[in-house]
């Protein structure tokens, strides 16, 4: 009978220390190369560090959803999307529009927010146009 005693309090004992203190595994990250890691080793790659080069795929795929394009296929040089002044803590990036317009999108290096500005240089006008999360027009990875 102590035999069966003993075991059933070990084995409540091996339960509550199995137990995950009040935290669940969701809770428990760990940062590595700019990337939030879980305790399971699955990184979560919408907390990467934006790149150039992920700033030019993203906002290339938004303008190239957003936009017509067809006005450009016989003179592709009317539209374009190009890599514009970098500063410590965004990427801009701009669309050039065969209406002559430009839109220059400032990516933000360490959220993926990405703020638009419309401007007309024969008006000289500028407007705040939105912002877009840059991670929502990057391909995804299988």
């Amino acid at each position: 009978m102590k035999h069966i005693a003993f075991s059933f309090i070990l084995a409540i004992l091996l339960f509550c220390s199995c137990g995950n203190n009040g935290r669940n595994s969701e809770s428990r990250q760990a940062r590595l190369d700019g990337r939030v890691v879980t305790d399971e080793g699955e990184a979560n790659t919408t907390k990467s560090k934006i790149t150039a080069e992920m700033a030019y795929e993203g906002v290339s795929n938004y303008c190239h959803s957003a936009y017509d394009w067809s006005a450009a296929e016989e003179n592709p040089s009317i539209m374009y999307v190009q890599m514009g002044e970098e500063t410590d803590s965004a990427f801009q990036v701009v669309f050039r529009s065969y209406t002559g317009a430009f839109v220059n999108f400032y990516v933000d290096k360490t959220s993926g927010t990405t703020r638009m500005e419309e401007y007309v240089p024969t008006l000289d006008v500028r407007n705040e146009a939105g912002t877009i999360d840059i991670f929502d027009y990057l391909e995804k990875e299988n």
